[in-house]
This record gives structure tokens, C-alpha cells and sequence, in this order.
């Protein structure tokens, strides 16, 4: 595919902006990837390329954390497992489903993440500030992790945001806790789904890395925030992000 110089003008800064969001509570990718789209890639390669820099900004916020000492590896490692598996099955899915049908299913996925991740009452922040790895804990983070997962493979975005209010809500961890253990599984996700579309020479280099820069940028300086002051910031902007993708998709159509 042809690059051109407004390529990089419009996915640049909203990948910035698409990682500040994802460090703070998840759902960058309804930023990320309506900026690929943008630009004019075909769905399929705009998933694949978005998986590319969603996989690095969610990196550096995934280290942030962990030196910070807020994952819980007793939770972490075999929720990876399963979100590798998970993962690994909605990828496969993906790359056998049609163009068009991508395009039908962008157009009704995007609406209802939307909705969940904006609705700032699914977010609870009453729960234990430390995730306890008893059973119901583990079962619940290995379920979430692989049902989640398939999700992420397939498409992706509010990915970190379903994580984090299965955590909260199920798990009764703090938003902070959950917001770390989820970025844990969500890099597992990314990097393993981007590895089955590396395989079938989806990913667009180098709009991908130049975003991956830009949304590490942005995830550095999110992943210093608090969930609860950063929502307030980021709403607007990703209502007005999917508002520009629904008219385009609608004048497509």
C-alpha cells in the first residue's frame, strides 16, 4: 500500500492521544483504530497495524507498573496463558471473516464499546487495594482473560476497559489494582494476535511504528495519572473520535 505524507499527519497525534487514554483506563483502541481508518487502510490491515502500536504504548505502561509493583504475578501468569489461548482463537477468527463483513461488524462493534466504555457507573473503586490470589479470584481473571481475549484477537478495542471492570466489578479489586493487571493481559493479547497477522502480511510498517512512537509518548504520560481524573479528560474526545468514524463508515456505505 502506497503511503503519503497525510497518513502520518492523521494517525500521529491520535495514537499520542490514543495512548494517554489506554494508560488511564483502557479504550484506546476506539481512538487507534478509527485513526488507521482514517487513513485510509483497508480494515483488516488497520487491526493489524493498530495491534503493531497498540503493542508497544501498552508495553511501556505494563512496565510502569510492574515497577511500581502493582501486578500480581500469582494472578498474572496463568491469566496470560489464558488470554494467549484466547487470543490466538479470535485472531483465526478475524482473518478468515471477509472485508465487507468487517466493515457490518466495525459498525455495530464500535457503538456498544463505546457505550460500556464511557459509562463511567461500571466503574467501582470500593474493592480490597491488593488482588488476594484465592480461588474465585484466579477463576475469574483466567475466565475474563480468555473471553476477553478471543475479543481482542478478533477486533479489540476497549479491550483494557472490559478487563478492568471485570476486575472490579467480579474480582472487587481497586481501579488501580485492575488497571494493572489488565495491562499485563492486554500486551499478552496484542502481541499474540499480532503475531498471526505478521504471519498473513497485514501489518503496515512504517505508519505502525511511527504510531507505536506516538503511543508510547501518550501511554507514558496517561499511565502517570489517576483513572478517576483522567476519565474526565479523555470522554469528550473519544466521543468525538467515533463520532468522525461513524460518518465516514455511514458515507462509505
Amino acid at each position: 500500500m502506497k503511503l503519503t505524507p497525510l497518513m502520518f499527519i492523521i494517525v500521529c497525534p491520535i495514537l499520542f492521544a490514543a495512548g494517554f487514554v489506554d494508560a488511564i483506563g483502557g479504550g484506546g483502541g476506539l481512538i487507534s483504530l478509527p485513526a488507521y481508518l482514517f487513513a485510509g487502510l483497508p480494515v483488516h490491515m488497520a487491526i493489524a497495524t493498530n495491534k503493531l502500536s497498540s503493542s508497544c504504548g501498552t508495553a511501556l505502561a505494563t512496565g510502569r507498573f510492574i515497577r511500581q509493583g502493582l501486578v500480581n504475578f500469582r494472578l498474572a501468569v496463568p491469566s496470560v496463558v489464558a488470554a494467549v489461548l484466547g487470543s490466538s482463537l479470535g485472531a483465526r477468527l478475524s482473518l478468515a471473516v471477509s472485508e465487507e463483513i468487517m466493515k457490518s461488524i466495525l459498525l455495530a462493534v464500535l457503538p456498544v464499546a463505546a457505550f460500556i466504555v464511557l459509562n463511567k457507573h461500571l466503574f467501582r473503586n470500593d474493592g480490597k487495594h491488593t488482588p488476594v490470589a484465592d480461588r474465585r479470584t484466579m477463576v475469574i481473571c483466567i475466565a475474563a482473560a480468555f473471553v476477553i481475549g478471543i475479543y481482542d484477537g478478533f477486533y479489540g478495542p476497549g479491550t483494557g476497559t472490559f478487563l478492568i471492570i471485570a476486575f472490579t466489578v467480579l474480582a472487587r479489586m481497586t481501579v488501580e489494582s485492575a488497571n494493572a493487571q489488565a495491562k499485563v493481559i492486554n500486551l499478552t493479547t496484542n502481541i499474540t494476535s499480532l503475531t498471526f497477522f505478521l504471519l498473513n502480511g497485514q501489518v503496515l510498517f512504517p505508519l505502525g511504528l511511527a504510531g507505536a512512537l506516538c503511543n508510547m509518548a501518550g501511554n507514558w504520560v496517561g499511565s502517570g495519572l489517576a483513572i478517576t481524573k483522567g476519565t474526565k479528560i479523555v470522554r469528550p474526545f473519544i466521543l468525538l473520535v467515533l463520532l468522525l468514524l461513524l460518518a465516514k463508515i455511514l458515507f462509505n456505505f
